[in-house]
Parts: C-alpha cells; sequence; structure tokens
C-alpha cells in the first residue's frame, strides 16, 4: 500500500462549498487500489495553511502528497506543473490577509516544478473520461502559496516525497447564476482517482503535448 496524502480546502470568497474538498473526502472514503488515503482539510489562509500542511505531513508519513484546489472559471481539470515564490493575492484570505508580491519563502527559489510525472497524470484522468489538461500557472493566492510550500518543503526536509498540485473547476452548484464552466463533483473524484493512481504508479513522465503558447 502506497501512503498518499490528499488536501482540499475550506470555502472562501463568499462560496458556501469548495469542490476541492467534497472530491478529496469522497475520493478518500473509496480509494483507487493499492493506496491508503489520509484526507485533510486546509484554511484558505496565507500561512496556516502551510502549518496545517506540515503537521499532515508529519502525522501520515506519506510517500505521495496531492493538494487539490478549486480554480473557477477552468472548465476541465489542471494538473499544475510550476509554483512560484511568491504571494500577490487579489482578494483577501479566509483570515483577512492580502500579501501583495511578497515571497512564499524569504529565501527560497523563484520557483519548483512538481515531482509528479505531470503529462502521465492528465493522460490518465483523460483516459477516464474527464476534461484535463497541463497548467503553467497556480496563480498566486492560496493554492501556489500550499504548492510552493509543499515543493519547498519536500526540496529542504523529505527528498524522498513525491508531491504536485491539481486545480478544479467549480461545482455546478456554485454557478448556477454564472455563466461560468463547471464541473460536477463526481466527475472530479474519477479524474482525481485516475491522477493519483497514475501518479503512484509511475515516476517518469510521458514525452506529450502539454505547453501553452500563452
Amino acid at each position: 500500500m502506497t501512503r498518499v496524502l490528499l488536501t482540499g480546502f475550506e470555502p472562501f470568497d463568499g462560496e458556501r462549498v469548495n469542490p476541492s474538498w467534497q472530491a478529496v473526502w469522497r475520493l478518500a472514503a473509496a480509494p483507487p487500489d493499492g493506496c491508503d488515503i489520509t484526507a485533510v482539510q486546509l484554511p484558505c489562509a496565507f500561512g496556516s495553511s502551510l502549518d496545517a500542511l506540515r503537521a499532515a505531513v508529519e502525522r501520515a508519513d506519506p510517500e505521495v502528497v496531492v493538494c487539490v484546489g478549486q480554480a473557477g472559471g477552468r472548465a476541465g481539470l489542471t494538473v499544475e506543473r510550476v509554483a512560484v515564490n511568491v504571494n500577490d493575492a487579489a482578494i483577501p484570505d479566509n483570515a483577512g490577509r492580502q500579501p501583495i508580491d511578497a515571497p512564499v519563502v524569504g529565501w527560497g527559489p523563484v520557483g519548483y516544478f512538481a515531482t509528479l510525472p505531470v503529462k502521465a497524470c492528465v493522460a490518465a484522468a483523460r483516459a477516464a473520461g474527464v476534461p484535463a489538461s497541463v497548467s503553467q500557472t497556480a496563480g498566486t493566492y492560496v493554492c501556489n502559496h500550499v504548492f510552493y510550500g509543499l515543493m519547498h518543503l519536500i526540496a529542504t526536509e523529505r527528498p524522498a516525497l513525491r508531491g504536485g498540485f491539481v486545480h478544479i473547476p467549480y461545482a455546478p452548484e456554485q454557478v448556477l447564476d454564472r455563466a461560468l464552466p463547471s464541473m460536477s463533483v463526481t466527475l472530479a473524484v474519477e479524474g482525481l482517482r485516475a491522477v493519483v493512481a497514475a501518479a503512484v504508479s509511475r515516476r517518469e513522465d510521458i514525452a506529450a503535448v502539454g505547453g501553452a503558447t500563452h
């Protein structure tokens, strides 16, 4: 059994739900074969989210970590390629903080690549019938903050750990009055199931188109 830590976020920006936590919680209840999954909800707040992530890693001692967040406006599941060392919040977090042009880690490098097989994870989600693509940006809000913090923890303290970040769209209930794309939590769960299975089963990525022109 491979020990896997999955994280999702609490609701933020006035939303009543966060599909990232809904999907993570459901997947943990029915994990892929060969996976022992621990699911943890993180606060949508700079600083405390990383404290909660570190505590979860220490408790679960995972071999693979997949953090999951909500990306309102995106039409499919997106596997993030790179985390950047900047907090630049367009809106306050749930603690009322709104850092502008501040580093995640003051002495950390500019960025980190995910250590999951990003393109293989995308291919696995698509094979499961879930719209998916590689993303070149995790934003500069709490999702990127957590992604960068995870990869910095791996780089500096847990080199045997592998990790990455996945964004999923709004749930349908969040866009009833808005002309925005959405994905059912059930479909998101199946996409995440495929991503986790691919992340656990292989270390080397596949050669496939995953870039972007802008």
